[in-house]
C-alpha cells in the first residue's frame, strides 16, 4: 500500500532521524496500492502507516522507518485495540508471509482523518488468529 519514495533514514552525519525506534521521516504522502487513495501526510508532523479509508497497509518496516523489510506484502487490518482514552492501535497482518503489526489511528487528522466506519467495522469483524 504504501507505495512511498525511499527514504534515507538518517540525519547529516549518520545519526538516526526521528524517534530512536523509527529510522524514516515517516510522514510521507503515498498512494494505497488497494483501493488508490492519494494518502497526504499527517498534518501533526507525525507518522501516517495505513491507508485512512482501507485501513489497509504495506510490509516495509522491520522497526518503523528502517524500510528493512523483505516482504513487502499487503498488511490487512484485523482488529482495533486500545480506547478512546488510550489512543487506538489498528492491528494489521500481513497476508504474504502473516507478520503481525500494531500501528496508531489517526481519526483526529483535521485534512485527512481515518476513515471511522470502517474503523467500526474492522473492531467488530471477527478477529483472525494472530502468528
Amino acid at each position: 500500500m504504501s507505495a512511498r519514495g525511499e527514504r534515507s533514514g538518517e540525519r547529516a552525519g549518520g545519526e538516526p532521524a526521528g524517534r530512536k525506534n523509527f529510522l524514516g521521516t515517516g510522514n510521507d504522502a503515498f498512494t494505497c496500492l488497494v483501493c488508490g487513495c492519494e494518502v497526504l501526510p499527517l498534518a501533526n508532523g507525525s507518522f501516517r502507516s495505513h491507508c485512512p479509508e482501507c485501513l489497509w497497509s504495506q510490509h516495509v518496516d522491520e522497526v518503523p522507518g528502517d524500510r528493512a523489510a523483505q516482504c513487502g506484502g499487503l498488511m490487512e487490518p484485523i482488529g482495533l485495540e486500545g480506547s478512546a482514552g488510550s489512543g487506538w492501535r489498528l492491528v494489521h497482518a500481513c497476508v504474504q508471509c502473516g507478520a503481525v503489526r500494531r500501528n496508531r489511528t489517526a481519526e483526529d487528522d483535521p485534512r485527512q482523518p481515518d476513515n471511522w466506519e470502517r474503523l467500526v467495522e474492522v473492531s467488530r469483524a471477527p478477529r483472525r488468529r494472530e502468528t
